[in-house]
C-alpha cells in the first residue's frame, strides 16, 4: 500500500454479483470502494465521475476476481486512515485468497494481541473492501461477524473464494 496525497477523487461504478460498487481513484492509487446504496464519505470526495488508468485497472481486476480468474489484487492502494488502521489493512492484504482468520489472529499479526477490539474496529473502517479483504476475518468460533456490506455479501464473498462450506450457502439477491 502506498500513502498518497490527493486532491480530488474520480470514481467509476462497477456492476458485480454482489451489487454495484463505486471505486474511487485519486489518480495515484485506489482510495475507496463502496457497496451499493452506500454514501461515499471522504473529505476529498467530489462528484466527478470519470475514468483513469487506475480505475480501468481496478475494474479489470474486480471483474477478473468476480469471474474467479484473479486471487490477488495488484492495483496501487492508498487508504486514508491512522497509522494503526493502515497496519491492520496492510495485514489484511496478507490473508490468502480462500482462507479466513480470526480477529485475535489479526491482532497477533499486527503485534498487538491485546488490541482485538481495536483491530476489529479498524477492520470495520477499511475503506477499500474486497480489494483489501476484510471479509476474510471471522469470529474465533467461525461465525460471520460484522461487514459493512452486510453479512449476506460477506458470506457470498467467502463462498466465492471457497472459504465456507456449501451447507451454509445463501443466494444474494440485490
Amino acid at each position: 500500500m502506498t500513502t498518497a496525497v490527493a486532491h480530488t477523487l474520480t470514481y467509476d461504478e462497477i456492476a458485480t454479483p454482489i451489487g454495484r460498487l463505486i471505486v474511487a481513484s485519486d489518480g495515484v492509487a485506489i482510495s475507496g470502494v463502496w457497496m451499493a446504496n452506500a454514501d461515499p464519505v471522504d473529505e476529498r470526495w467530489q462528484e466527478r465521475r470519470g475514468t483513469d488508468a487506475l480505475l480501468s485497472e481496478a475494474r479489470a481486476e474486480l471483474t477478473a476476481y468476480f469471474e474467479g480468474r484473479l486471487r490477488e489484487f495488484t492495483v496501487p492502494l492508498a487508504p486514508n486512515g491512522t497509522e494503526f488502521q493502515r497496519r491492520v489493512w496492510s495485514a489484511l492484504t496478507e490473508i490468502p485468497y480462500g482462507t479466513t482468520i480470526s480477529y485475535a489472529e489479526l491482532a497477533r499479526r499486527v503485534n498487538n494481541t491485546a488490541a482485538v477490539r481495536a483491530v476489529g474496529a479498524a477492520n470495520g473502517r477499511n475503506p477499500i473492501p474486497i480489494i483489501v479483504p476484510c471479509h476474510r476475518v471471522i469470529g474465533s468460533d467461525g461465525s460471520l461477524t460484522g461487514f459493512g456490506g452486510g453479512l449476506d455479501r460477506k458470506r457470498w464473498l467467502l463462498q466465492h473464494e471457497n472459504s465456507l462450506h456449501a451447507s451454509s450457502q445463501v443466494e444474494l439477491v440485490i
